[in-house]
């Protein structure tokens, strides 16, 4: 009687096995679908012609600022180069684009003049510590969690308007790497 029962018990205490294996594949599958739905929400991409914007960011600003940064990545997936000419927000009076380096131990900063090419099948990042834009005469502070919208005029793709996802005051370069 007890080998019976043995057994009955292996039986059950397998099929109860089965089915937590059934109930958390489920769940891991949910959780999978939660992380790739984030995912897609966090990396927001814009496509003009043969141009990708990917993911456009910004920092928070302190009370008072009158300046604030601009970041992301461009990739042309076609076989001309292409531009970017000019920008205009909606959260500062004007927008230009900018580029930082370092000549004799001193960290610089200047408007780039003639637009930023876009290689043939390249890709150029927007990103502190160089190129980036400065969004100048801001109108009022971004604050983290929020969005603004901006236009990119390429010489040849022509405009797009975009989101800039607005970032805590601390976001570092790292942050972003594509």
């Amino acid at each position: 009687m007890s080998y019976s029962l043995h057994i009955v018990a292996d039986i059950m205490f397998g099929r109860i096995l089965s089915r937590l294996r059934e109930k958390f594949g489920i769940a891991a599958l949910a959780f999978g679908l939660v992380l790739l739905g984030a995912q897609a929400v966090l990396a927001h991409e814009f496509k003009v012609g043969d141009l990708e914007i990917g993911h456009p960011w910004s920092r928070a600003t302190p009370a008072g600022a009158k300046v604030a940064g601009g970041y992301f990545t461009i990739t042309n997936k076609g076989s001309a180069s292409d531009r970017l000419l000019s920008i205009s927000s909606d959260v500062s009076e004007k927008a230009e684009l900018h580029e930082m380096g370092v000549k004799d131990g001193v960290m610089t900063m200047r408007p780039v003049t003639g637009g930023l090419e876009i290689p043939a099948g390249g890709k150029v990042a927007l990103a502190p510590g160089g190129y980036h834009l400065m969004f100048i005469g801001l109108k009022r502070q971004p604050k983290q969690g929020e969005k603004f919208s901006a236009t990119l005029t390429f010489e040849k793709a022509g405009t797009v308007n975009v989101e800039f996802a607005v970032e805590g005051m601390g976001g570092g370069m790292d942050d972003h790497a594509n």
